[in-house]
């Protein structure tokens, strides 16, 4: 009888939101066994979310998950089991700032958010266009409300985003690209989440990074997203799955599609690649 053949990946690479979260917030039993699993077959299971590393910290120590994360986007690598920045980029403050003077005097006026950089980061944001938590909730993502927008600029910035009362997300993003062509790089990263990035940043950077730190080449890694910003992350890795539920930019270019995060996608992937 032959033996079943190995588990073809050194490195299962999982966004977040919308892809190994369920709608809930939650990870399902079915896709935390197939992960353990896969690792149990030699295979380092790798977050990339697009989250500020203040955002994700809570989240992984839910999950008690203890490996690296790459965070913000590709500028911050995380070391989950040690609570350690390992690696941070920020955005310039002066470039931003005049990429949003330019968008806003092309585009009218935006609703803006600033991520700080560091574990402790806040999110400092415009309460017209952007939910503040109710104080009384504990505030774990240390969101909170700005009334001027010098406070923005007061702290090293890892990324900006940007909401518009009339364009839609994909609207909003293809008029900032064309508009700060050069500057600074926009992604759209999620439902109302347009962002301002370091110029050349994708989360392809800090998986990089990241995977040299466990000494995997792109060809052995498998990678699974949901949004825009996950196509760099598809074009580094050997395969991209896209959930169902995924934008059609990344559903466009993935290897494959399976089902959504809250039917296990992740899980009917890797346990077909696991017999």
């Amino acid at each position: 009888m032959s033996a079943a053949p190995p588990f073809p990946y050194r490195l299962v690479a999982t966004d977040l939101d919308g892809t190994l979260l369920r709608s809930d917030g939650s990870v399902s039993p079915r896709t935390r066994e197939a992960l353990v699993a896969s690792q149990a077959a030699g295979a380092a299971h790798l977050v990339v979310t697009g989250r500020g590393v203040s955002w994700t910290r809570h989240i992984l120590d839910d999950l008690g998950y203890t490996g690296l994360a790459v965070c913000g986007q590709g500028a911050q690598v995380y070391h989950a089991g040690e609570h350690r920045l390992m690696t941070s980029v920020t955005l310039d403050r002066p470039t931003a700032r005049r990429a949003v003077q330019q968008l806003e005097e092309h585009l009218g006026p935006l609703w803006l958010a600033v991520g700080q950089d560091g574990l402790e980061g806040a999110v400092l944001v415009d309460p017209d266009g952007f939910p503040v938590p109710d104080p009384d909730s504990g505030n774990p993502l240390q969101v909170v409300p700005f009334t001027d927008r010098e406070e923005l600029w007061a702290k090293p910035v890892s990324k900006i985003y940007l909401r518009h009362p009339s364009l839609d997300d994909d609207e909003l993003t293809r008029a900032a690209r064309a508009l700060v062509n050069g500057s600074v790089g926009v992604v759209m990263a999620g439902p109302g989440t347009v962002e301002l990035l370091p110029l050349g940043l994708t989360k392809a950077t800090g998986l990089s990074l990241a995977a040299r730190r466990l000494a995997v080449k792109p060809h052995e890694a498998i990678a699974f997203g949901d949004m825009p910003n996950d196509i760099p992350m598809f074009a580094w890795a050997s395969y991209g799955v896209a959930m169902a539920n995924a934008h059609e930019e990344l559903l466009a270019v993935a290897d494959e599609t399976t089902t959504g995060c809250d039917h296990d996608g992740i899980a009917e992937v890797l346990e077909r690649l696991l017999v």
